[in-house]
């Protein structure tokens, strides 16, 4: 049992449906429904009954959710009273998204921290959520990938521009390929990261311009993971170059036609600009990318 699975249950409760409670989390049905199958599991109950357009909590369910709530609840309280017990200052609070966070992370952090000793809470989240956490001012700062609408809403500096590649196994019918075009992804198999990710909306909007329903084997949130179910050779996934610089049992293949992505930092207008906020967008303008950045 992990917290995140009694988060997920606790939100099928309130929503009444796995399909509300998917969007208000920004992840995938799948994901939900595997982590409610497991808590049933391992605890050898069965926590809803499903009807025809609702889902409704058993009384095993019922008995569970206020176990789950009254844990979150504690949790929440745990660490607000204990989280920052040796700083006096607050934590900046910088959003990361899964995949690219790996590029730069935790060197940057590290750095600054170093430089300036102001605490730091890392979370991660896909640009999406990670947007809307920052409109809530439940994030100061965000990386993302800066390819959304109404992007002037938000102070914002562009760090890098990458483009995506599609990767595969040695042993996959594409692997001999010099480019991929979305015509040859039509029922193919592939692997997205999450719903909440900008760069799988990117994807499934360039599929369907082309006519082609994806054929999403899975959406993840992890890079390990993706990477183990392409080198199994039956899926492909779209990464961006720079996470694919040196592969050793899987093949990089360019997208045409080429695909770009901006990545940067996000913060929110017309609000108070706290200091260590201040010092940390200072920062990352001065900080040198170049070793990072793929070559376009």
């Amino acid at each position: 049992m992990t917290l995140t699975q009694l988060e997920y249950f606790c939100m099928v409760c309130r929503y009444h449906s796995i399909t509300r409670a998917a969007d208000a989390l920004y992840v995938s049905q799948p994901t939900i429904s595997t982590s409610i199958r497991d808590l049933e599991k391992e605890f050898h109950l069965k926590l809803f009954n499903h009807g025809k357009n609702r889902i409704s909590l058993t009384k095993d369910g019922a008995a569970f959710y206020q176990k789950a709530e009254f844990i979150l609840k504690q949790t929440q309280e745990l660490y607000t009273d204990f989280s920052n017990i040796e700083k006096k200052r607050h934590p900046l609070r910088i959003g990361i998204p899964p995949m690219i966070s790996t590029v730069f992370f935790p060197r940057v952090t590290d750095q600054f921290q170093e430089q300036y000793n102001i605490p730091i809470q890392l979370l991660e989240y896909g640009s999406l959520r990670a947007r809307t956490l920052v409109d809530n001012e439940q994030l100061d700062i965000a990386m993302a990938n800066m390819d959304f609408y109404n992007l002037d809403k938000y102070n914002s500096y562009v760090m890098m521009e990458d483009r995506y590649v599609y990767c595969v196994s040695k042993t996959h019918r594409y692997a001999g390929e010099k480019e991929i075009t979305m015509d040859m992804l039509k029922d193919e198999p592939i692997i997205l990261f999450n719903t909440d990710s900008v760069q799988t909306q990117t994807v499934i909007t360039r599929l369907r311009s082309a006519g082609i329903t994806p054929n999403v084997h899975m959406y993840c949130s992890q890079l390990v993971t993706v990477l183990n179910f392409v080198r199994g050779g039956k899926c492909g996934a779209f990464l961006y170059s720079s996470l694919a610089t040196n592969p050793r049992d899987f093949v990089v293949i360019p997208v045409s036609p080429e695909i770009t992505s901006k990545f940067g930092i996000i913060w929110k207008k017309g609000v108070f600009v706290p200091d260590q906020l201040t010092k940390f967008v200072k920062f990352i303008q001065e900080y040198d990318v170049t070793p990072y950045l793929p070559k376009l």
